[in-house]
């Protein structure tokens, strides 16, 4: 009963006047990094494609959740990341659903330093959903961020996400939701960062999502938080194999249960500097 009722208000969510391509439930889990200088890393453009700016080197990495332990509900994100002088580049392809109900998207960003106290970002992205009995629909949209190092531990930024439109099917006007988030994140130490942000997406309340990150040991390290707008708490902890770390996390909901996610990240090395 409980997968029918849930497949049911995914479809039904697919005939309304907006929607977003659908995030991880732990939505932040992935990109708790994006409002800081020392965290960042390549999925942290989920969150604000400014971030792509304080990468220290390029990384690629998987994130998968399935959500209430159903196989409809999978969600799969993929990003990679490259640094260079004129600044940095990401790609992020994002899937949900199954066979008989999904959406995709694959977008491309840029990030660049105007110096050193503000970053900006901006990501072109292709939507598609898939519904086998009833067709096609797909479009292009935008979102663009900026972060300020407010100081060397604190840093604030901000992002729109499809202010334009990205109208999917012209003859319903059903479209992209636009989203508007705003936050911070506060590096206490070398071992200890937290973040929080405000996020408004259209046609819904305002909700907030926070969490934190704590390095145990230079091997481990835990992570959590919460979305206010589903009241779901999530906790992960990632193991650091040299430049590999894998996480496991998992969002819990009293009623549905729990959501399960592993996360794999790859950081390439360093560019050493070299003097004459």
């Amino acid at each position: 009963m409980r997968k029918v009722f849930l497949v049911t208000s995914v479809l039904i969510s697919a005939a309304v006047y907006s929607q977003t391509v659908r995030q991880p439930l732990s939505s932040i889990y992935p990109g708790i990094g994006a409002y800081s200088k020392n965290f960042t890393d390549p999925f942290s453009m989920i969150v604000n494609p400014a971030s792509l700016s304080n990468l220290q080197s390029g990384g690629a990495g998987v994130y998968g959740e399935r959500r209430y332990l159903l196989n409809a509900f999978n969600q799969y994100t993929a990003t990679g990341a490259f640094t260079t002088s004129s600044g940095n580049f990401g790609v992020q392809a994002d899937y949900f659903g199954y066979n008989n109900y999904n959406e995709s998207q694959l977008g491309f960003g840029y990030g660049r330093s105007l110096g050193s106290k503000v970053d900006i970002g901006v990501k072109f992205n292709y939507y598609n959903l898939r519904i086998p009995a009833y067709g096609n629909a797909s479009t292009f949209y935008f979102e663009a961020g900026a972060i300020m190092h407010l100081s060397e531990k604190l840093h604030a930024g901000f992002s729109v996400y499809n202010p334009a439109g990205g109208v999917i099917n012209k003859t319903s006007d059903e479209k992209i939701a636009a989203v508007y988030r705003g936050g911070f994140g506060y590096e206490a130490s070398d071992h200890f960062f937290i973040t929080a942000e405000i996020i408004k997406e259209e046609n819904k309340n305002v909700g907030v999502n926070a969490a934190f990150q704590y390095a145990l040991v230079k091997q481990l390290l835990v992570r959590g938080g919460i979305n206010t707008l589903n009241s779901q708490p999530f906790l992960g902890a990632g193991l650091n194999l040299g430049q590999l770390r894998i996480d496991f996390a998992s969002n819990w909901h009293p009623q549905l249960g729990v959501s399960p996610a592993v996360m794999l990240l790859y950081q390439f090395k360093k560019k050493e500097s070299t003097t004459e």
